[in-house]
């Protein structure tokens, strides 16, 4: 996989920064349009109590503390009824607020939700050519991180919401109350937004930086923890030290970057408002000692200018979580935004029995790799691994048989495997396949980091008896000893099980429902040669109707198929039984002697221990 992260243009340097907002809500809110405009009503109606909570505080002072102190009474009724109307816009005003941060929170947790999904389902659909073209750990941060990002803005943004409003009311209610003062108070607001913008416009490119650092940080960290028996084999570990701590380091420094200006912008906020006030403060007092304002109304006055000042930084975090979110959200558009390609299992003919009918198949084999920062060298690695690994390749492969592909290394045995499995797209030809489909097993088997019954079963609707038939097919016996038998967890990648255990358990798998095709990438290299023929006799006697194509390198292997297809530099040469090539073709003759020495050195450097011989008594 390419550990390549692709660049994300800054979408607010496209156009106009609130056309690009506007557009971010409208693709995160498309489906839950709903429970935000219940949010966003809830900050409504928190804002209009709000400016209501000022107007109490006037009759409050006006009604009852002024004549408390100038008649030394106040009628009872007077008292209840303000005291009751306060108490009833506070009960609002809190509803409001209930409503505004439930809602809120719904609508963020959703929409992550929706989004998370909506990647991995793309993900999911998207054929294994496009994945091998992707780095693992560039995907899992745009389904968790990145979508996390993308959201960021929407928990803010309801109170940001009730702010708008509330600056609306609140400037007419204060030009109302004292035009001189309401004007004064009122001018603040656009450099307290002047303010936020330039912030944004500072702090754009580093959130930007950092969303594309902290993509490239997972993909690394994933690559290198994927890879670390060979960083171990090397002695590699400074090296994949510094490597990250590289990558590390730019995401810090943009990181500080952010949150240097974030300090500086936040500062600002609390500046600016909290000056003013002093200064509202000052000039109030002269209008109300000159009669042209009354304690109340100042009271009012300040009251609401006080219940601005935090609101006013909602607004200012909410335009901060913007160029977060739409960091985020250019990635995920990135992704999503990439044709789904055709799956190659869609080019793959249906016959009527388990036959296998290649005709005039070719496969062009490219790198293909997603575009990286070093585009130069990207091309001249692409044109020194071009070449056609399949050459029109004719064959056919009578149901029932077993066939042994076999070539040197680069031959396009493993490559012709992945073309019958419909897992790369034939550049020419066509593959004719039994309906039932088929089994591949890699030569590296892969399992999970579950049971071994789990491994086997892979989700299908098969039954105990299956996995119990697959695993004596297998030659899996050992799972009867492991402490919980087949319930016994394999831990990551099997890492509890020995080489040949993880070979036979990955074999039992592709066996549980009997395919119509069975393809074997050099799947017994682990197993002694005794056990490798007991699974290929089990294979003959369970599964008499399924087609075997086996890649092998063991000479013992390759004589107890029924035929061999013979490749070089992706062509087929020849194709008869072993024993018929034996003689008539020198150059597999020769390929059978080289391996045939190669497996004798291999057996004397391990003095006749096979992996397989020691993992009877492996345990996990």
């Amino acid at each position: 996989m390419s550990s390549a992260v692709l660049p994300v243009p800054d979408p607010l340097v496209a156009g106009n920064r609130f056309v690009v907002a506007a557009r971010l809500l409208r693709g995160l809110l498309r489906n839950h349009k709903r429970v935000f405009a219940i949010a966003v009503s809830g900050a409504a109606v928190f804002a209009t109590c709000t400016v209501l909570s000022s107007v109490m505080i006037r009759l409050v002072t006006d009604r009852i503390i002024v004549p408390r102190f100038d008649r030394g009474s106040v009628r009872g009724a007077t008292v209840i009824g303000v005291l009751l109307l306060t108490i009833a816009v506070g009960l609002v005003r809190a509803t409001g607020v209930v409503v505004r941060r439930v809602w809120a929170g719904r609508t963020a947790w959703g929409v992550t939700e929706s989004i998370t999904g909506e990647v991995i389902d793309r993900l999911a659909i998207q054929p294994a050519t496009w994945h091998r073209r992707q780095s693992t750990g560039d995907l899992i941060t745009r389904a968790g991180v990145d979508a996390e990002a993308a959201t960021a803005i929407l928990a803010p943004l309801p109170f940001a919401s009730s702010v708008v409003v509330l600056v609306v009311l609140s400037s007419g209610w204060l030009i109302y109350t004292d035009p001189v003062l309401g004007i004064v108070s009122v001018l603040l607001f656009p450099v307290l937004i002047g303010v936020n913008l330039l912030y944004q416009r500072k702090v754009d490119l580093h959130f930007n930086t950092a969303q594309q650092e902290l993509g490239a940080l997972s993909a690394a960290v994933h690559e290198s923890f994927d890879g670390v028996v060979v960083v171990k084999a090397f002695g590699a570990e400074d090296r994949e030290t510094q490597r990250l701590a590289t990558i590390a380091a730019r995401l810090r420094d943009a990181r500080l970057a952010a949150l240097r200006l974030r300090s500086t912008f936040e500062a600002v906020l609390d500046f600016v408002p909290n000056a003013v006030n002093l200064g509202l403060l000052l000039g109030g007092a002269v209008r109300v000692r000159s009669g042209d304002l009354s304690i109340g109304e100042l009271t009012s006055f300040v009251y609401l200018f006080s219940l601005l000042v935090f609101p006013l930084r909602i607004i200012g975090y909410a335009f901060s979580e913007l160029p977060h979110s739409l960091a985020g959200w250019a990635r995920i558009r990135e992704l999503l935004d990439q044709p789904i390609e055709a799956d190659p299992r869609q080019r793959l003919l249906v016959g009527t029995d388990n036959s296998i009918v290649l005709t005039g198949v070719s496969y062009h084999h490219s790198r293909a790799a997603a575009p990286t920062a070093d585009a130069v060298t990207d091309e001249v690695i692409d044109r020194s691994l071009d070449r056609d690994s399949i050459v029109d390749v004719s064959a056919p492969v009578a149901a029932g048989r077993t066939v042994a592909g076999v070539g040197a290394t680069g031959a396009g045995t493993t490559t012709l495997l992945h073309l019958i499995a419909g897992l790369v797209p034939p550049a020419s030809g066509s593959i004719t396949v039994p309906a039932g489909g088929s089994a591949l097993v890699f030569q590296e088997p892969f399992l999970f980091a579950t049971s071994i019954y789990d491994n086997v079963a892979l989700g299908r609707p098969v039954t105990e008896h299956d996995v119990r038939r697959a695993l004596r097919i297998a030659e899996a016996g050992f799972v009867e000893s492991l402490p919980d038998g087949a319930a016994t967890i394999v831990g990551e990648r099997g890492v509890g099980l020995s080489g040949g255990q993880r070979q036979r358990i990955a074999l039992a798998r592709a066996l549980v429902d009997s395919p119509s095709v069975l393809l074997l990438d050099d799947t017994t290299s682990a197993l002694d040669p005794s056990t490798e023929a007991a699974v290929l006799a089990n294979l003959r006697t369970e599964l008499a109707d399924t087609t075997v194509i086996a890649v092998a390198s063991r000479p013992s292997t390759i004589g107890l198929a029924d035929d061999v297809l013979y490749l070089v530099e992706g062509a087929i040469v020849a194709h008869g039984p072993h024993d018929q090539l034996m003689v008539e073709s020198d150059g597999y003759r020769e390929l059978m002697e080289a391996f045939e020495h190669d497996r004798r050195s291999l057996d004397a450097d391990d003095s006749g221990a096979f992996d397989d011989q020691s993992s009877r008594t492996a345990q996990p």
